[in-house]
C-alpha cells in the first residue's frame, strides 16, 4: 500500500480501494450515480415529507471533542468577530484542528445554517491559533444546541426554482477579499448552498455583489439543466 501512494501507475485505483473499503465498513451508502459520493445521514419517511439530519453524527462530534456537556450558543459565529492569520496568539495541533474542521464540512451536507462560520474557520487549517479553534468551538456549542436540526422535503407541485445570494465586502483581514453565499430552493426546499471567498479582491460592495451574483448565477444554470435530466424542469427562476 505504501509503495502504491507513491508514484505508481496504479496509486489512485490502489487509494480507491482502500478509501472505498473504509467507508463502507463505517456504513457509508455509496452513490449508484456517483462514485466518488458516499452518504451517512439520518432519513425520517412519513405520507409526504422526508426529514433528513445528522443528529447521531453531530452527537458522535461533541463526544469526539469532549464537548457533549458543553452550554449550547444560539449562533455559530459571534457577531461582527473577524479572524486573521496572524493575531498574535499562541498556535494550537493544527492535526486536532484540521480534524475539528473537517468534521464540521462534512456536517454542513444538512446544516446550511453552519455553512459560512465553518467557511470561515476552514481557511486557517495550515496554522491555527487559539482564536481559531475557539471559533471553530463555538460552532459546536451551537450544534450542541441544534442537534435535531436537518431539512425537511414535503411533497408538492411547487418547482420553482429560487435562489437568494448575498456577499461581504471585504470581510477578510488578511487580503480584504470579500465572502460570496448562495441557497436555491425548490419550492421551499433547499436543494443546494455554499460561502466561499472570492477569488479576486473587490474595488466597491457593489462589484463584491456582482461576484457574488455571478457565482449563484452559474449555479442557477447548472441546477436547471440538472432538473432537465431527470424530467423535472422548473416551472420558473428567479434570483
Amino acid at each position: 500500500m505504501k509503495k502504491a501512494l507513491y508514484g505508481l501507475k496504479q496509486a489512485p485505483r490502489a487509494w480507491n480501494n482502500k478509501i472505498d473499503k473504509y467507508l463502507v465498513e463505517h456504513r457509508f451508502l455509496k452513490s449508484p450515480s456517483e462514485p466518488s459520493l458516499y452518504v451517512k445521514m439520518q432519513v425520517k419517511q412519513r405520507p409526504g415529507q422526508i426529514f433528513i439530519s445528522q443528529e447521531k453524527y453531530a452527537d458522535d462530534l461533541l463526544k469526539k471533542f469532549n464537548m457533549q456537556d458543553c452550554k449550547p450558543l444560539a449562533t455559530p459565529m459571534a457577531m461582527n468577530e473577524k479572524l486573521s492569520k496572524d493575531d498574535g496568539q499562541n498556535k494550537v495541533d493544527a492535526t486536532v484542528y484540521r480534524s475539528l474542521v473537517g468534521s464540521l464540512i462534512y456536517l454542513t451536507n444538512s446544516r446550511p445554517d453552519i455553512v459560512h462560520a465553518v467557511s470561515i474557520v476552514s481557511r486557517f487549517m495550515s496554522n491555527p491559533s487559539k482564536a481559531h479553534f475557539a471559533a471553530a468551538k463555538r460552532i459546536l456549542r451551537y450544534v450542541k444546541g441544534t442537534k435535531d436540526f436537518g431539512i425537511l422535503y414535503e411533497a408538492d407541485r411547487d418547482f420553482n426554482l429560487t435562489g437568494y445570494t448575498d456577499s461581504d465586502w471585504a470581510g477578510s483581514t488578511d487580503d480584504r477579499k470579500s465572502t460570496s453565499g448562495y441557497v436555491f430552493l425548490l419550492g421551499n426546499k433547499a436543494i443546494s448552498w455554499a460561502s466561499k471567498k472570492q477569488m479576486t479582491v473587490a474595488l466597491s460592495s457593489a462589484e463584491a455583489e456582482y461576484m457574488a451574483a455571478t457565482s449563484a448565477a452559474c449555479e442557477a444554470t447548472w441546477l436547471r439543466k440538472i432538473l432537465q435530466d431527470v424530467q423535472q424542469d422548473s416551472n420558473s427562476y428567479s434570483l
